[in-house]
């Protein structure tokens, strides 16, 4: 009986693994295009194009990594109590959600950046998270 509650233990710990390897790659692939991003943006607009749209990644990395955050502790939770795991998943959504509206406040009005560079580095990140979710 020992065994199989091992055996289970050790196959959720590499499925854990898994995810967790999933994730960054995903966000690896979120950097990358961001990078290509900002070097189309620099050729196009020079350094504040590139700037611009780095910050637009940079704004879907952090929040695909709150994200992962958030996952991982609802997962934690959910085995004592599932409402509280589906809370915090709520609750995580709602920051992530102003969070980026004010990483935008302070991109746009703040530091200046160019808009669409910043709109389309955030955007294609986000593509290349949500592409690379589906694969997942």
């Amino acid at each position: 009986m020992g065994l199989v509650l091992n055996n289970a233990r050790d196959d959720a710990s590499g499925a854990g693994q898994d995810t967790a390897r999933q994730t960054r790659s995903i966000i690896a692939a979120q950097i990358v295009i961001g990078a290509l991003v900002a070097a189309g943006f620099g050729m196009a607009h020079g350094m504040a194009g590139a700037q611009a749209a780095l910050y637009g990644a940079f704004v879907s990395v952090f929040v695909a990594t709150l994200l992962r955050r958030g996952i991982n502790r609802a997962s934690q939770i959910a085995g004592q109590d599932p409402k509280t795991a589906m809370l915090t998943l709520y609750v995580g959504a709602v920051v992530r959600f102003v969070l980026v509206l004010i990483l935008f406040g302070v991109g746009l009005a703040g530091l200046k950046l160019l808009p669409l560079p910043v709109i389309v580095g955030f955007g294609l990140a986000q593509c290349a998270y949500l592409i690379g979710m589906r694969r997942a």
